[in-house]
């Protein structure tokens, strides 16, 4: 008993204690104190006795190594330049060890494919959404299955990243170059989840120069030369394993002969340059037989040794776009071909480059020239307070001051696609509303987690739309020329083909790497002492690995269920922690009661939607005392004609065709509450490991205590053959619950927003309008939870006026005259109403 306690307590108080090694010992020193008088020992004696117990955990060990990279090219007479002459370290650790441990997790069981497969719909369409659902993993398991010795065997593609980070501009532009590895059997769902699916194998060199040697052809080809020479060093325990099966454990707990293969890699556009050894500007995927990006034809390692061996490297470089001083890693293993491997990049291609960098200053741009700077700068401003003047939304990140600061992110880019099309609505040409409409619909099908036959139609007819609208800036200050031609844009052209080959590209994205940068390089190096600090954050991966590992283990026994007084009060009842089954558990373990949205545990179920589990307090409990608190004196009508629904089901006469007097009178308790749980079936935004995700819909009189909030809803009020399928918008005035005639009902008081027969022609979004009766009043319904679908977002149609300066987001839902029905909010919404 004290020892399972002990040990509990240790790798709690670790996980805690992940912080420098200064605060490390102060809280082992309070500690310490706090049990002194009673004769109490705390497990470690300071810092350094903690660390020493987290580097004898032996599960997940991988311990890095240090190789020293020179050139050894021919020097110069004289003094050469200090880049030839200095040494350059290769960081990396075991990268087949590495995947093994990965392989082994049990947490990924239920969310790995140990085969290649087609996944048809019940509709018969097919379906590509992991790497093993797509055409790529089932042709290496078909050339696999051909060779008699590695017949039968499991195939295990490799998907790598690479993505150069800063840490500190201010210390010296301090870079760093990780290489990051991940089985390609895991689903997308756990490899975008933050668990150790994607973890750093390497950190590459970075050779520096002076300005003076910098563009020097020798120093950029053994730049160049050196980046491949590592990315092979790094693979190369993996070599053997691409020929000859080996025998992995698999987190099912089973043991298989597997063969390993370089999968789709990750990275961004600059990455891409130097992995396909092609010039800046031109395509890492094809061939291009013209300056401009319009006349191409697939590229393959194959056609690239044949234009080296046939063309001169100046006409190589300047007619094809292609480096004849640098031979891809690739080339050295098996079944593997880098202008294939690339992967599509939603990150840099579409989010932040077609959208943020290209579409959005285009428009501002555009302003400034056909307004002149004063109106233009007034009209850009007037948009900036539109985006800040949106209704929330959970999940939805706030522009208190529009699009005005100065370090964009990528999920900054993603907040203010949500909102960005509504607010330029009325202010430029249709035609760059419908580009921008055009180009969300692309973006937003290309980023689904599972996209349908059907769904790469819509993606190729969103793509066409796009290129046709688009043309609305050729000739503005944004876009000089008679045409645009731009590697981000011309990328999207490959999407199609990218999904047929590696599924959605919602599981390939940059957005991995990035985010895997937070907790593999910037958060070690805050911890460093600065000085050397390469080595400190090397340290700092292991043991966080180990811990990691641990956790998983001490999870899997029963032993991290519950709190750590919890745990002690069970082994002090002489109860012994239960070992869980041997199931997929990457759900979220927050409590969803306290959440706006986020992953949902569970495996994959129908859409609900539930009351919070704790009640308002301060209201009143009868009827009529709760109308009066909440000023809706229409309230005890509108629950009696719900009653006379619920009590006559089969009833011809509508309950607002109802004499009120011939309704049920109801005189029981009501219980309120503030917020409702919508829980669907999401997968293409941040999910369990079930596709489950869940958004508090909230109805409070005096949120945060600063202003009243009633969020809006999608409720089914029809079949699907009416307007916007049936739905209609309502706006939660108030969620309580009652018992009539002993059964429950969870319901939410409403009023309504009518949408109208079609969708805007310019943006693609369902406009809606306030309901009102003849005498000006909203009415009122009360509706029955099973009947709301989840929350929506309303965007006000701005039109050309300009919003007072002093308007606040808050009254945004009571303010205009009609809405937008945002379908961009999340990739859920957007599927749905598509």
């Amino acid at each position: 008993m004290v020892a399972s306690f002990l040990l509990t307590l240790r790798h709690r108080l670790a996980h805690l204690l992940r912080s420098s090694g200064r605060n490390i010992d102060k809280a082992l020193d309070m500690w310490a104190a706090s049990v002194m008088e009673f004769g109490g020992n705390v497990p470690w004696k300071n810092s350094a006795d903690l660390y020493r117990t987290i580097d004898a955990i032996q599960h997940g060990d991988a311990p890095w190594k240090v190789y020293q990279v020179h050139y050894q090219g021919p020097l110069p007479p004289g003094t050469p330049p200090k880049w030839m002459t200095e040494s350059y370290e290769l960081c990396m650790r075991d990268a087949r060890q590495v995947l093994h441990h990965q392989l082994s997790t049990r947490e990924f069981s239920g969310n790995i494919n140990y085969a290649p497969y087609k996944h048809q719909d019940a509709d018969g369409q097919r379906v590509w959404s992991n790497l093993m659902s797509a055409d790529w993993a089932w042709k290496q398991a078909d050339a696999i299955a051909k060779d008699r010795a590695t017949h039968g065997a499991m195939f295990v593609p490799i998907i790598a990243g690479s993505d150069k980070t800063t840490v500190s501009v201010a210390t010296g532009n301090q870079e760093y170059h990780p290489v990051y590895m991940s089985p390609g059997n895991l689903s997308n769902i756990a490899r975008q989840a933050h668990t150790n699916a994607f973890l750093p194998i390497a950190f590459l060199p970075i050779p520096k120069t002076s300005k003076k040697n910098r563009k020097a052809a020798t120093y950029q080809t053994f730049c160049r030369q050196m980046y491949h020479a590592s990315l092979s060093i790094i693979f190369e325990p993996l070599k053997p394993g691409m020929s000859a099966p080996e025998v992995i454990k698999c987190p099912d707990g089973h043991f298989r002969r597997a063969i390993y293969g370089l999968g789709p890699y990750i990275a961004d556009y600059p990455e891409q340059v130097w992995l396909a050894a092609i010039v800046q500007g031109w395509c890492p995927k094809y061939v291009i037989y013209a300056l401009l990006f319009d006349i191409d034809t697939e590229n393959t390692q194959r056609k690239t040794e044949f234009l080296i061996g046939a063309w001169d490297p100046g006409t190589l470089w300047t007619t094809f776009g292609v480096r004849a001083d640098v031979v891809p890693f690739t080339h050295s293993f098996p079944r593997a071909d880098i202008h294939e491997l690339l992967s599509p990049d939603l990150l840099h291609q579409v989010i932040k480059g077609t959208f943020k960098d290209h579409l959005v200053t285009w428009v501002n741009e555009y302003l400034l020239e056909e307004h002149r700077e004063a109106r233009g700068l007034d009209i850009i401003a007037d948009i900036d307070r539109r985006i800040s003047a949106v209704p929330p939304f959970p999940g939805l990140r706030r522009f208190p001051d529009g699009r005005d600061f100065k370090q964009w992110t990528g999920d900054d880019s993603k907040a203010l696609m949500k909102v960005y099309l509504g607010a330029i609505a009325g202010h430029v040409p249709d035609g760059m509303v419908k580009s921008l409409a055009a180009f969300l619909d692309f973006c937003y099908i290309a980023r689904r987690n599972a996209i349908t036959s059907e769904g790469l139609k819509q993606l190729e007819h969103a793509l066409d739309r796009f290129h046709v609208y688009r043309d609305v800036f050729v000739g503005t200050a944004g876009v000089r020329g008679d045409q645009i031609s731009l590697p981000r844009q011309h990328s999207l052209k490959h999407y199609v083909r990218s999904i047929r080959l590696f599924g959605s590209p919602n599981g390939l994205c940059s957005s991995i790497t990035e985010s895997k940068h937070i907790k593999a390089v910037k958060e070690p190096w805050r911890r460093s002492n600065r000085f050397q600090a390469l080595a400190q954050m090397l340290q700092t991966n292991c043991r966080m690995d180990k811990l990691a590992a641990a956790h998983q283990v001490l999870t899997t026994l029963g032993m991290m269920d519950g709190t750590t007084s919890s745990h002690q009060a069970m082994l002090l009842r002489g109860e012994q922690p239960q070992p869980r089954p041997r199931v997929g558990a990457m759900a979220a373990e927050d409590n969803m009661d306290d959440d706006d949205h986020g992953p949902a545990p569970g495996p994959k179920s129908l859409s609900s939607v539930e009351l919070a589990h704790t009640p308002a307090r301060g209201y009143p409990r009868t009827l009529r005392s709760l109308a009066i608190h909440i000023d809706q004196p229409e309230f005890p009508a509108a629950l009696r004609r719900f009653l006379y629904d619920q009590v006559n089901p089969d009833s011809d006469i509508s309950p607002a065709d109802v004499d009120i007097n011939d309704c049920p009178d109801f005189t029981g308790h009501i219980v309120v509450f503030q917020s409702a749980v919508a829980c669907f079936y999401a997968p293409s935004d941040l999910c369990g490991a079930g596709g489950m995700y869940h958004e508090r819909i909230r109805s409070h009189q005096n949120w945060k205590g600063k202003y009243p909030r009633y969020d809006t809803m999608f409720i089914k009020t029809g079949p699907d053959s009416d307007p916007m399928y049936g739905m209609t918008i309502g706006r939660a005035l108030l969620f309580f619950s009652f018992t009539f005639r002993e059964k429950y009902f969870p319901c939410v008081l409403v009023n309504w927003y009518v949408p109208g027969n079609a969708p805007d022609e310019n943006t693609g979004m369902w406009v809606v309008q306030p309901e009102f009766t003849g005498n000006g009043r909203r009415p009122l319904s009360v509706v029955h939870l099973d009947c709301v679908a989840r929350a929506a977002h309303l965007l006000p149609v701005y039109g050309t006026s300009f919003i007072p300066e002093d308007f606040q987001f808050y009254d945004s839902l009571d303010a205009f005259r009609a809405y937008f029905v945002n379908n961009v909010i999340d990739h859920h919404t957007h599927e749905f109403l598509s």
